[in-house]
């Protein structure tokens, strides 16, 4: 059984959070553009996720945690999609009673039991309530991982992940969210963290989380890949840094995201970015290396809550 706590976030008054992420972002891109409109369907292209829409119970689930994956990785840290939908929709105060879908997308670990080695997700998967236990209705989980002389990007099969995930989950209904786009970067921030700085200032007292997709439409990004686990223990931030694989990917990129705007003492991964594309190439976004002609387009919400699982007592 897996250890959890929920944190219920402030509510927001949607109107002026648009304006304030409006306001922010014009001051760091050259040009911006934020509404709260109808969400696309998802599940088309050139998104290509598991669900529609990014409705129904909007939270984020940050399971595991970094640690364990250095200094050694913890090879017993094995997670099921099935767990995180389990708690995440657990009835409290009848609220969540009637939920039947459970859609799950953000960044994470692969399966290393499974696929033999380390390697990045993209969780993207939706699965349907039937009596007690929670069944893939839809899969559309990739993997990146060093192959070869090279990368490659490949679909994951399992259900499954390992050491670490942090989710946007929902029960994948389609409905009204936030839409920003922004063309050519201005600030020194990457696109999450311009939000994050946005929401900190906006709201200094608060814990805010969004998440959702966006996509890189034009512009480089750079990228990393893990590769398998080190022989030696990574001792520091600079072993870590070595051992990573650092490329710069091509658009267009689709990005699955986690944020928060402060850490209410959770221990949480404050931002959490994996991106895939149709072109064979993925991994963990860190910033765009072209901010003169990059555009992003992002679909995004806001949670309602925060499941921390598996939190580390270390």
């Amino acid at each position: 059984m897996l250890s959890s706590e929920k944190y219920t976030l402030n509510k927001v008054n949607i109107d002026e959070l648009i304006l304030a992420i409006d306001d922010g972002l014009k001051k760091l891109f050259e040009k911006c553009h934020v509404t709260w409109e109808e969400c696309p369907d998802l599940t088309k292209a050139p998104f290509n996720l598991a669900a529609s829409g990014l409705c129904g119970h909007p939270s984020i689930a940050d399971i595991g945690s970094v640690s364990n994956l250095s200094p050694i990785p913890k090879r017993t840290k094995i997670y099921t999609f099935e767990q995180i939908a389990r708690i995440v929709t657990a009835d409290d105060d009848n609220d969540k009673k009637d939920i039947r879908d459970c859609f799950m997308i953000g960044a994470g670990a692969g399966p290393f039991h499974k696929i033999g080695h380390n390697c990045e997700l993209m969780p993207n998967v939706l699965m349907h309530k039937n009596g007690d236990h929670f069944e893939v209705v839809n899969n559309n989980t990739q993997y990146a991982d060093i192959f070869e002389n090279g990368y490659r990007l490949a679909k994951c099969e399992y259900p499954e992940f390992g050491l670490m995930a942090n989710l946007y989950v929902s029960e994948g209904k389609p409905g009204k969210v936030i839409k920003i786009v922004v063309e050519k970067r201005l600030g020194k921030e990457n696109f999450t963290e311009s939000i994050q700085s946005i929401l900190r200032e906006k709201y200094p007292n608060k814990s805010m989380s969004m998440g959702g997709v966006f996509i890189i439409e034009k512009g480089k990004a750079k990228l990393h890949i893990m590769p398998d686990f080190a022989k030696e223990p990574l001792k520091s931030t600079e072993a870590v840094d070595n051992w990573l694989r650092y490329f710069d990917m091509d658009p267009p990129l689709i990005c699955l995201t986690t944020l928060h705007s402060n850490d209410p003492g959770l221990n949480l991964r404050m931002e959490h970015t994996h991106c895939f594309s149709d072109h064979n190439q993925g991994g963990h976004y860190h910033y765009d290396t072209t901010p003169d002609i990059i555009r992003i387009t992002a679909y995004l919400n806001v949670a309602e809550a925060i499941y921390r699982i598996d939190r580390p007592t270390e």
